[in-house]
């Protein structure tokens, strides 16, 4: 058994080759080099003059990776185009802060000539600037003023300054930004801008233009799907490639680059470390931890709305959940703190520099303890604790709720009649003790809440800043406006983020010029100082360090994660930086690993055309959201409600061994809204959230089956041959290697005598039809089709 189990790994590493190519230019052979090594995945080393069927003039992508230089890239368009006579040019991004990096990449391509006006700056109406670049947020597209009493819209407005026949450049510059489409204003207004300006040449500029197909919707101009393609419309497209699942994703993107309207380089990762680091949990912590999943239980909402007799609960069940798992996610945030601050302690004293990745800066509960205070606080709040308090004051069932939500169905009505008023004119609670019940689990909840406060960790960033000496040596690139501080006597002040001459909005700026300076060798940024902001360890300024990216929080969206690791890795640095992931040991935490493991998947394969590009960020191993997690969900399901027989053991040290685990139904009822049998229509994702409220030691062992019967199917499919392996490449050469990969096949699994046929009617198609001296060429294990 222990050699068949070596030879399937060895015919598992079969064709690995390298995923990336070094990248050459295929047709300009002059200027220098990038100051770095650039490359783009092997699938794709193999537009403005095309007009598209409706008329609308074909567009670009430039999908380089973070850091690769699109900016620059962008400035030499505009400059092309404004040496062409094509004096106007529009450029959206997603900051108003981007304006000077913008005039800077034109500066260094020697375009300083070229204006850039920041529509924000220009009153509305106004369309007075001649010439240039009007550079405009995402946001200002559906900007609107109702001043003088008639409405004037910013898209107006820029479509006045461009002129009928307008066939300059726009720039959607970040433009993952608008890949809500069909949903939000903002995604709606790019569609409409690009149907308004059918001769503009649009350029689409992201390293995530889009984490998924359905988020592709805005690009338009591409020419993938409508008259005179093979998808009529973008749903034709999206079902197509949704079906066939990671695979077309691939051919897409390779599609893409042979139609010559797509480029998809990135900075080389040699010189790049990542590592994870599992943080264990101290005692104190997992009692606080337990303590909060027995408070934060849904039966206490469930008695409520039963009393009420509430038939539509779908509001409240939502406010549930979400709330449930932020607050949850603070307390799996907050477990890692102690821990991050020692290891970048570490870091700082070896000489290197740090930089925390973050999303939450708890700044909406500091704001209502500071409004709660009249404007004073002395003391750091716990953003857990608000979440959870907000909830029960705003959502827990009560007669109001009832009332505009409706009673339900006239038969319900009827049963609840006394309950629910003995007078049509007004409510008194002395006739309805059930609902002055209801206001004392209320107010019973909210002291329970209150008492449990005083244990739950505080705002994590706040506390970071503490823990590192203060504002003083932190450089906090963040949305917030202010924080809490400890002053020297040791008393705790909300302050101010602005500082004298400079608005909120150029505070981040400032920020970061400290930290490449070297006068602060901290930084923290969150989502919003994700996009755009270089933090590198750049030839050209003072603080050269390497750069100890440590992401605390990782971001709901894969798109977000590579923004935010992009901040550390670009053009012309002195070295590479190291990345390191704090995950706890909260089984639940590995839910939010899941989400971006399973975007970055398939991010990889629609911008580089290899799922494999984004396996570097060594989170896919964390990818639940697929079949086989939903196979695995399924069975732990019907195993622990007694339906099926475990082929699987449950974990060793449960206590009470395996029969009190089986026993363990209630368990699982935290998992549902509603019964047992309704746990069969959980998916991976509220599976994978709500396990989140169980105490430490239950959620870890039934996440630790769960992982255990996942990785038993993915290993059954290996030996059967049925599992997809993705691309891979068999390496050029003679012959050889074809009977080698033959024999190994041959002896990986025993396969079935139609798999072998299969296979070698494969290999002769390969010698035989394709006659090349050093092929490459790439198999899909699940189907061995050419």
């Amino acid at each position: 058994e222990e050699e068949e189990e070596v030879e399937v790994e060895e015919a598992e590493e079969l064709g690995h080759v390298d995923t990336y190519a070094d990248y050459r230019p295929s047709k300009s052979k002059i200027g220098i080099s990038h100051p770095d090594r650039v490359v783009e995945t092997n699938t794709l080393s193999s537009q403005h003059e095309v007009i598209l069927q409706k008329n609308q003039r074909a567009g670009f992508l430039i999908g380089d990776g973070a850091g690769v230089g699109k900016g620059r890239t962008v400035a030499g368009i505009i400059l092309e185009n404004y040496l062409k006579g094509r004096k106007k040019a529009l450029w959206f991004s997603v900051s108003n802060d981007l304006k000077y990096d913008a005039e800077r990449d034109l500066q260094d391509i020697g375009a300083s000539n070229i204006q850039v006006h920041a529509l924000n700056k220009i009153k509305y109406g106004d369309t007075a600037t001649s010439e240039g670049v009007l550079f405009a947020t995402y946001s200002a597209l559906i900007g609107e003023s109702q001043a003088g009493g008639q409405l004037r819209t910013r898209l107006k407005q820029i479509l006045d300054w461009c002129e009928p026949g307008f066939d300059g450049v726009i720039i959607f510059d970040e433009c993952h930004k608008a890949k809500n489409a069909t949903s939000t204003k903002m995604g709606k207004a790019v569609l409409d801008l690009q149907n308004k300006l059918p001769s503009a040449r649009v350029i689409y500029a992201s390293a995530t233009g889009a984490s998924e197909p359905k988020n592709m919707i805005y690009m338009s101009r591409l020419g993938i799907w409508g008259e005179g393609t093979p998808f009529r419309t973008f749903d034709d497209f999206l079902h197509t490639i949704e079906k066939r699942g990671v695979g077309a994703m691939e051919i897409v993107a390779m599609d893409m680059k042979v139609s010559g309207m797509y480029i998809a380089r990135q900075l080389s990762f040699s010189g790049v470390s990542f590592r994870i680091e599992e943080i264990s949990l101290d005692d104190d912590f997992k009692l606080v931890y337990n303590k909060a999943a027995k408070l934060v239980t849904l039966a206490e909402f469930i008695q409520a709305a039963d009393e009420l007799c509430m038939s539509s609960r779908k509001s409240l069940w939502g406010q549930f959940w979400s709330s449930h798992q932020r607050f949850f996610k603070y307390l799996c945030i907050a477990a890692k703190v102690r821990c991050l601050v020692e290891l970048a302690k570490k870091e700082l004293e070896a000489g290197k520099c740090v930089v925390i990745g973050l999303q939450s800066t708890g700044e909406a509960r500091t704001r209502e303890v500071l409004d709660e205070n009249d404007g004073h606080l002395d003391r750091f709040v716990s953003a857990a604790e608000g979440v959870f308090q907000s909830l029960v004051l705003k959502h827990f069932p009560s007669e109001k709720q009832r009332r505009e939500k409706g009673a339900g169905n006239k038969r319900k009505r009827e049963s609840c009649r006394a309950l629910v008023s003995l007078s049509i004119h007004s409510i008194d609670l002395r006739f309805h003790p059930s609902l002055a019940r209801l206001e004392e689990k209320k107010q019973g909840l909210l002291n329970k809440i209150a008492e449990l406060g005083k244990e739950l960790p505080l705002n994590t960033l706040d506390e970071l800043i503490d823990k590192f000496g203060g504002p003083e040596h932190v450089s906090e690139m963040t949305g917030r406006k202010g924080r809490v501080v400890r002053r020297p006597d040791g008393s705790v002040r909300y302050e101010s983020r602005a500082e004298q001459a400079h608005t909120i909005d150029q505070i981040n700026v400032k920020e970061k010029d400290r930290f490449m300076n070297g006068e602060k060798l901290v930084a923290i940024i969150s989502e919003a100082a994700s996009s755009g902001i270089s933090l590198q360890a750049d030839r050209r300024v003072k603080n050269q360090r390497r750069r100890v990216h440590m992401t605390l929080e990782l971001p709901w969206s894969a798109d977000r994660a590579i923004q935010q690791f992009g901040r550390t890795h670009r053009s012309n640095q002195v070295t590479a930086p190291e990345y390191i992931f704090l995950i706890s040991e909260l089984a639940g935490e590995r839910r939010f690993a899941s989400i971006v493991a399973k975007r970055l998947e398939s991010l990889g394969a629609l911008t580089h055309g290899d799922r494999r590009a984004t396996e570097s960020r060594d989170l896919s191993k964390y990818n639940f959201e697929n079949k086989y997690g939903t196979k695995a969900l399924d069975k732990i399901t019907k195993a622990i409600l007694g339906q099926i027989e475990s082929k699987v053991p449950p974990p060793q040290d449960y206590p009470g061994g395996d029969a009190m685990f089986f026993r363990g139904k209630q368990v699982l009822c935290k998992v549902s809204t509603r019964d047992i049998s309704h746990l069969f229509y959980c998916n991976i994702t509220k599976f994978l959230n709500r396990i989140l409220g169980l105490e430490v030691h239950k959620q870890n062992s039934l996440f630790q089956y769960f992982t255990d019967n996942f990785d038993y199917l993915i290993e059954k499919d290996k030996k059967e041959g049925k599992y997809d392996m993705g691309i891979l490449d068999l390496a050029p050469g003679n012959d050889q290697i074809y009977e080698e990969t033959q024999e190994k096949f041959l002896t990986a699994g025993n396969p079935q005598d139609g798999q072998v046929i299969l296979y070698k009617k494969c290999v002769h198609k390969i010698k035989t039809k394709l006659k090349l001296t050093k092929p490459l060429i790439k198999l899909t294990k699940t189907k061995l089709k050419l």
